[in-house]
């Protein structure tokens, strides 16, 4: 069964299957914005080729610009509309960026890719509940919220509804098995109350209701724990129209990161996962090493912030730089940084590529 036929034993039409306002992927995937030069134009622009849309992770992007510690903000809007720019050089395919909302330069960076007309706009990591405010008139970029309850997805419906008269373009559902920083507390994380088994079909529900009301449909794109075909297939089933899917293309030749960081990837253990508490103040899941160890027993890494990056940091007191260390892994520098991760880093068994990722999702059952 290829991806067009296995799209169509789910009811879908392959090609019109993923429609965001005006676009259109022949696959319902969207690779996921992982941030500090994880996936930037190389990446997206690869998946976008293949059929998913692309999506560059904009935390942090000021740091792959010459000079950045001079002017931190302006480094990340130049950033931004470079890594854009390139990546539509590569593909003419749908391209996104995932912007959250805890960044200090939110608005900028929000407004720099609108202004690059770019095609999606992720927005999470807190509520971007004035996202639709930063569209300018017959703009076509789409707009998506990241949620992980049925709660923040109706505040956000509500709100965006009553004052821009707009309705979320989609919502990505990331329940606690993904990477990175996680929106839950830690003890929702391995909560059943907190797993996309129970949130998916209760945001299926109520964008249900909300095309019976309004005539617009709303994808439910789910993220977490996905890895391969049966994992697609078990949210689908759950009411997902997508998949978001961002650890299994970390260790791909087409990935931003150095090849050490992709070998970390290959080279963990489920035993190696850990929960840990990041300096911006939320629970992220990632790859124990020296330096997590460091840090868990006391041991300051001594910085000078020279970007207050994120709101919710409390830079002053901070053990490490948080966008320091991610960036010192991302090189591959592993003894200075540490490298966030989703639960199934465990599955990967060597380096491979963006298609072949899209083919364990989507392709024929081996």
């Amino acid at each position: 069964m290829n991806h067009a036929q296995f799209l169509a034993s789910r009811g879908c039409d392959d090609i019109e299957i993923f429609r965001i306002k005006n676009h259109e992927a022949s696959l319902p995937l969207i690779q996921g914005g992982m941030a500090v030069g994880i996936s930037l134009d190389n990446l997206a622009a690869s998946v976008a080729s293949e059929g998913g849309i692309g999506v560059i992770g904009t935390a942090g992007i000021g740091m792959t610009v010459d000079g950045y510690r001079k002017n931190f903000r302006q480094a990340s809007i130049d950033g931004l509309k470079n890594t854009i720019r390139r990546a539509r050089e590569k593909t003419k395919g749908v391209l996104g960026v995932n912007i959250m909302v805890a960044l200090t330069n939110y608005a900028e960076m929000v407004a720099t890719a609108v202004k690059e007309k770019i095609d999606i706009i992720i927005s999470g990591a807190g509520l971007p509940l004035d996202l639709p405010s930063y569209l300018e008139e017959g703009s076509e970029t789409a707009i998506i919220p990241v949620v992980s309850s049925l709660k923040s997805a109706t505040v956000i419906f509500k709100r965006w509804f009553s004052r821009y008269k707009y309705i979320p373009d989609g919502f990505v559902v990331e329940g606690p098995k993904a990477g990175g920083h996680l929106g839950y507390r830690v003890e929702e994380i391995f909560s059943e109350e907190s797993s996309l088994e129970k949130t998916v079909p209760e945001i299926r529900r109520f964008v249900d209701q909300v095309k019976r009301d309004t005539g617009k449909n709303i994808p439910v794109i789910a993220a977490g724990g996905i890895f391969d075909r049966d994992d697609v297939e078990r949210v689908f089933k759950l009411g997902a129209s997508a998949v978001q899917v961002g650890t299994a293309f970390v260790a791909t030749e087409e990935c931003d990161a150095d090849y050490r960081f992709k070998q970390a990837f290959v080279d963990a253990r489920s035993e190696d996962i850990t929960i840990i508490k990041s300096p911006v103040g939320m629970p992220g899941r990632a790859i124990r090493n020296k330096f997590i160890e460091d840090v868990e027993e006391g041991k300051r890494k001594p910085f000078k912030c020279a970007f207050q990056c994120i709101k919710t940091c409390n830079y002053r007191e901070a053990p490490y730089c948080i966008a320091e260390a991610l960036m010192n892994a991302c090189k591959g520098d592993l003894e200075n940084g540490f490298a966030f991760c989703g639960s199934e880093v465990h599955r990967i068994s060597g380096i491979t590529t963006v298609k072949k990722v899209i083919d364990r999702l989507f392709g024929e059952k081996r």
